[in-house]
């Protein structure tokens, strides 16, 4: 991670203020801009996904979709997302809060649930990605795969996808050497399957129990489970590709990583992408008050009751100092 040159102020009770990591002097080059066809196709690649969803959730309304199949997959999209955002990524990633031993059990526990990878694996990963990040040795880059539209689609692939089939990096284990002094966290991520498979049969059980019939268990399934897990696949990951390829860069960073509002929706304040990678431990990626940022709201919760502590955001002056001129 290029974290070592953040500065984190003096504690101030519930939030402490960070630095941009970002030299703020530094000379960084344009980003590139797409073409308008290569906007409008990876737009599209986006977007289809959810409206085809969208269609296959109208056509079988009434018959394989009903709302309590509805709430299932919303409940357990939000909760399994908190998990990676919130849990995986902010937390045990960036270490931009605090907080003890049960909240972050159950955070990992979510967060395994979005079939996303153990813990551990998960967090060494994305600490090689803000190390190398859109240069050789980024895991899920857009941009090192050719010019043009192949260039585009490959990279789209590989970033949302495709570096899934790659095989890891002999370094890897390095990267979360302090996870791996924890024996919850040792053992949580080792149950990765374990949880995996209680994510899905939670949706099912509450299908059953609540129609009182074997298709609620059925449909519990496949939208709280399986449908679920799609989507969150799909909105996260978007994260790694669209995000360092369409949206915008109002801060400084040695990176293509942009804030992209769909995602800052979807992703609950992850697509605040640009800002993310200025301020990598920042519990807060929306800055501005137009900039929904669920998983932060989630961690302020968390510390207005006690269970949240050492909650780190940049400062104004931080973020004065780390626009983009």
């Amino acid at each position: 991670m290029n974290e070592p040159n953040a500065l984190t102020a003096p504690d101030t009770g519930v939030e402490k203020a960070v630095l941009p990591v970002a030299d703020p002097s530094a000379e960084l080059p344009t980003p590139p801009r797409l073409s308008a066809g290569l906007w409008v196709a990876n737009l599209l690649a986006v977007v289809l996904p959810f409206l085809a969803l969208g269609g296959v959730a109208v056509f079988l309304w009434g018959r394989g979709f009903h709302w309590l199949d509805f709430w299932l997959l919303l409940g357990m999209y939000v909760l399994t997302v908190l998990g990676v955002t919130v849990g995986f990524h902010r937390l045990f990633v960036h270490r931009s809060f605090e907080t003890n031993a049960v909240v972050k059990f159950i955070l990992a526990v979510l967060g395994s649930m979005a079939v996303q990878g153990s813990l551990i694996h998960w967090v060494a990963l994305h600490r090689r990605h803000h190390q190398h990040s859109d240069e050789p040795g980024d895991p899920h880059s857009p941009h090192l795969h050719g010019e043009g539209i192949l260039g585009l689609v490959r990279g789209l692939w590989h970033a949302h996808l495709g570096w899934i089939f790659e095989p890891d990096p002999p370094d890897l284990d390095r990267y979360a050497q302090d996870l791996r002094k924890s024996t919850m966290l040792r053992v949580v991520s080792a149950l990765f399957l374990v949880w995996v498979v209680l994510g899905l049969v939670i949706p099912a059980v509450l299908g059953g129990l609540l129609t009182g019939t074997w298709t609620g268990v059925w449909t519990g399934l496949i939208w709280g489970g399986l449908v679920r897990v799609f989507l969150v696949h799909h909105v996260t990951w978007s994260v790694n590709s669209v995000c360092h390829l369409w949206g915008f860069q109002p801060y400084q960073s040695d990176d293509q990583s942009r804030n992209n509002y769909l995602f800052g929706v979807l992703a609950l304040g992850e697509g605040w992408h640009n800002t993310h990678h200025a301020f990598p431990t920042s519990a807060r990626h929306g800055l501005r008050w137009w900039q929904p940022d669920v998983s932060y709201w989630v961690i302020r919760a968390l510390a207005l009751v006690g269970l949240a502590w050492n909650v780190k955001v940049p400062t104004k002056e931080a973020q004065k100092q780390g626009e983009r001129t």
